[in-house]
């Protein structure tokens, strides 16, 4: 029980090396690190929130609406479906009312003529054929339809609402991360709380009305044609008609509003009007189908421009689109705002373009993050927003390492004035506890926050919890006339049990907040389950090594425990 081959031995303190190789770099700077030799890991536990300042926000989704847009969407398919299609070698079905209720999320079809009930049916089941999950979308199905008399319904199922909604507040959360992190290199915290949360942390960012205005810009581009037959003085009097759309000129903090040109895209437009224009509702082309936007000087004049390029179904639907209307103006569109309003020179083929305005360049910049990163699949909501200052972060720092070091030096002593010899065993796989934490949470780049702090102090008694089981077990075996060796053989083999079921639980508990809790929750989950783990290897291990290497090189008759 005692004895360790001399591999075991090795394998031991090599372990041990290994984990204060990765844990030094946490106490060099910046310059020092970068010096290190390439071999020599350099990656260091990054301070959280709590430690470093920051900016915190909770954000709730509006999953419903998302709900609604389907069913929405849905409809328009429906009505799609009842046209004519030579192509397709179907005839035209006369609907006498398609309507949709928001309440039971339904929508109803009622035909002309009942004659053609039995192929609006067939049409409508194949509209909403596809499933939802699995492969390929094989899955449960998204949509249920039922006959009822004259009338076919059609209404999202439970399960469709559930995936939808998770669906949303992933994309949501993807989008975002894309919005503030675009390198990802700032160790953002972004995680679902609930069903319908988002809890966003950025250490480091102290403005959270900033970071606020980045991530609720919905980020939706479109581009639509211009109608210059609806009279602007009714359309502003409230007289816009079905299917058009007034909007208004953005403003921008750096040049008031954009100017209406787009280089190379297009020419300027005569009258640079700052007032609304009345555009066709529908987009020619949306924001979804461009590949990459990023911010670049204008070569043609002041300030910054957007340029992007368009994916292949972007960039044919455009070229399209540009070559059967030259002359006419091509508005384009951002969150419901005209950024910009061209009008079309020539057919433009490459699938690129580029946006001017005399943009500065934190506008330019911001607007190509926003089409770069892709539009928020339904509206965020700022349920909670506070920021963390600097100052309060070195103090957090500072009493959490405070307490840290004083319970160190208080178990310690402890330790020492209570067992003795095998105190400072324990002392010594005590520090060894610390120096394994530090190494595994630098190699998995943990943010450590203040309760993280907390689940290390605690970690620290829990280490010595497990010796003094086993130290007091030995003292047992003493008292009853056992040989040092034996009773210290036996100490450990009879403890083992005991710690074995107070970890276990502790550790699953550990789990159990990881998978649950979200933020500093986390970070006080994941020191606490490494330091279970590192404390009993310690108590356990390291305490019997040093231990039986005293007692069988020096095989003492009587012990003092």
């Amino acid at each position: 029980m005692l004895q360790f081959s001399k591999y075991q031995t090795a394998g031991i303190l090599g372990l041990i090396l290994l984990a204060a190789l990765f844990a030094v770099p946490n106490l060099l700077n910046e310059e020092q690190r970068a010096a290190l030799p390439d071999f020599v890991p350099k990656t260091t536990v990054n301070l959280g929130l709590d430690l470093q300042g920051g900016s915190y926000l909770l954000l709730s989704v509006d999953t419903e609406k998302v709900i609604d847009d389907r069913i929405r969407s849905l409809l328009g398919d429906i009505r799609r479906e009842m046209r004519p299609s030579s192509a397709a070698g179907r005839a035209r079905i006369a609907i006498e009312s398609l309507t949709y209720n928001q309440e039971s999320n339904r929508v109803i079809l009622r035909v002309a003529d009942p004659a053609d009930l039995d192929e609006a049916d067939e049409r409508v089941r194949d509209v909403t054929r596809g499933g939802i999950g699995g492969a390929l979308g094989l899955g449960t199905r998204a949509y249920a339809v039922s006959r009822t008399g004259g009338r076919i319904e059609v209404s999202m199922t439970q399960e469709a609402q559930q995936f939808y909604a998770r669906e949303a507040v992933r994309d949501s959360i993807e989008v975002v991360r894309r919005r503030i992190d675009p390198a990802g290199n700032k160790e953002v915290s972004i995680q679902p709380q609930g069903a319908d949360r988002i809890v966003v942390q950025v250490p480091g960012d102290e403005d959270p009305e900033a970071l606020k205005a980045i991530i609720n810009r919905t980020g939706q581009l479109s581009f639509h044609r211009h109608d210059p037959s609806v009279n602007l003085q009714d359309a502003m009097a409230g007289l816009v008609p079905p299917g058009r759309a007034l909007c208004p000129m953005a403003e921008f903090d750096g040049t008031t509003r954009p100017s209406p040109s787009s280089g190379e895209l297009c020419g300027p437009l005569d009258n640079a009007s700052q007032l609304p224009m009345v555009l066709i509702e529908d987009a020619e082309v949306t924001g979804d189908m461009v590949e990459n936007a990023w911010a670049e000087q204008n070569p043609d004049g002041a300030g910054f421009q957007i340029s992007f390029r368009f994916d292949s179904r972007g960039a044919r639907r455009f070229a399209d689109y540009t070559q059967n209307n030259i002359g006419s103006i091509f508005a384009i569109v951002l969150d419901g705002e005209i950024i910009s309003a061209p009008v079309i020179q020539s057919a433009i083929t490459q699938g690129s373009g580029r946006i001017t305005g005399d943009f500065s360049v934190q506008e330019a910049s911001q607007t190509a993050l926003l089409i770069r990163s892709g539009a928020l699949p339904a509206e965020l909501t700022t349920l909670e927003q506070r920021s963390v200052g600097a100052q309060l972060g070195a103090d957090s720092v500072r009493a959490g390492s405070m307490a840290l070091i004083i319970g160190f030096i208080a178990v310690i002593i402890y330790m020492v004035v209570s067992y003795g010899r095998f105190g400072i065993y324990a002392d010594i796989a005590l520090i060894a506890n610390i120096v394994l934490i530090a190494g595994v949470l630098s190699l998995l780049g943990s943010t450590l926050t203040l309760p993280g702090i907390a689940g290390i102090v605690l970690t620290v008694g829990m280490a010595v919890d497990a010796n003094v089981l086993i130290f007091e077990r030995i003292r047992e075996e003493l008292r009853n006339g056992k040989a040092p060796i034996n009773a210290a053989e036996t100490g450990y083999q009879k403890a083992w049990s005991a710690i074995l079921d107070a970890n276990v639980t502790t550790f699953l508990a550990a789990l159990i907040m990881f998978q649950l809790g979200a933020g500093p929750v986390r970070g006080f989950a994941i020191t606490l389950a490494v330091g279970v783990v590192t404390s009993v290897f310690t108590a356990y291990v390291l305490t019997r090594l040093v231990a039986g290497s005293y007692l069988l090189g020096q095989r003492p008759k009587e012990m003092t425990l």
